[in-house]
């Protein structure tokens, strides 16, 4: 099952159900997916329809407080917290919060903006089944590569509401330019209708992810492509204005390990496979993309210790 018609232009699509019948095909095309696309879309996830249409109404009412009270989303690191438009990125605002997985953390993001009963109480559920999936993906990335390992156990996953301001004079320009994520994966509900999401393919050119309602699109990042041993692909992307319209996304992100040195498992590394990065920490790689000026995974290249 492909997306679209044009094989070039078709981002992976990986059936969570059909892993429940256990054959390597299922691990094998998931493993193809990381390595020759570094993106895939997700079906079939049993995070029901209604839940993602609910938390798309309760991002849209954050974004309509005002200024001031968003601005009290506060970073807990770098970034985490309310981003407001900037010379940048003229045309996009985001909301935040560290570790969805962390009472603390979705306690500390409530009082912040004063949400409601019912909006924490779709937030909370949200949060519940999103890290319940981003547990489970990195349980089958583990096992396509012939790992048993709860991989993200006690990994941080940073959820980021965004909201994109088009209008008719910003068609044709940015709303996000070309990045990589800093972490390991990014499970992204995209704009049911509202396009403008592309992904750097294999041969350099940049592919329009088109909305699927219903679905996820699934991010690697720096931290994959770190942890594979430059196996997975840390995709590229970027979000360009194609209408003017009000545009949201919601992405919630694996980042690393909280404690430790990030490096690719003994398993992955052998003589026709020599360890390709230097162990580094979350914490320091993230300063060293942030301090660097690297947003496409350049500062891998600064940790490579074989060519």
């Amino acid at each position: 099952m492909t997306e679209g018609d044009n094989s070039k232009h078709v981002v992976p699509i990986i059936d969570m159900q059909e892993f429940d019948q256990e054959y390597v095909d299922h691990y094998r095309k998931l493993r193809e997916a990381a390595e020759e696309w570094g993106c895939f879309r997700v079906v079939n996830h049993n995070i029901p329809v209604g839940l993602m249409t609910q938390m798309k109404k309760v991002v849209s009412e954050l974004f309509d407080l005002s200024t001031e009270t968003k601005r009290h989303n506060i970073d807990l690191i770098t970034g985490s917290g309310y981003l407001a438009p900037n010379v940048a990125n003229p045309n996009y605002e985001s909301l935040g919060l560290h570790d969805l997985g962390s009472p603390q953390d979705l306690g500390a993001f409530f009082s912040q903006l004063d949400a409601s009963p019912h909006q924490r109480e779709i937030l909370e559920t949200y949060a519940k089944a999103i890290h319940e999936l981003a547990l489970d993906l990195g349980k089958k990335l583990a096992k396509c590569m012939g790992l048993v390992a709860d991989l993200f156990k006690d990994w941080p996953c940073q959820l980021r509401m965004n909201k994109y301001h088009f209008t008719p004079e910003t068609v044709g320009s940015s709303g996000v330019l070309v990045h990589s994520d800093c972490g390991f994966l990014t499970i992204v509900q995209d704009d049911e209708n509202v396009g403008g999401l592309e992904a750097m393919d294999n041969f350099g050119e940049f592919v329009p992810i088109r909305p699927w309602p219903g679905t996820f699109l699934v991010n690697l990042g720096d931290v994959a492509k770190l942890w594979s041993n430059g196996r997975f692909r840390n995709v590229k992307h970027r979000v360009e204005c194609k209408e003017s319209s009000i545009r949201f996304s919601i992405a919630s992100s694996i980042l690393g390990p909280n404690e430790g040195e990030m490096e690719a498992p003994p398993e992955l590394v052998d003589t026709e496979h020599p360890r390709l990065y230097a162990p580094i920490a979350y914490e320091d790689y993230r300063k060293l993309r942030q301090t660097k000026r690297m947003a496409t995974g350049e500062a891998l290249e600064l940790l490579r210790t074989h060519s």
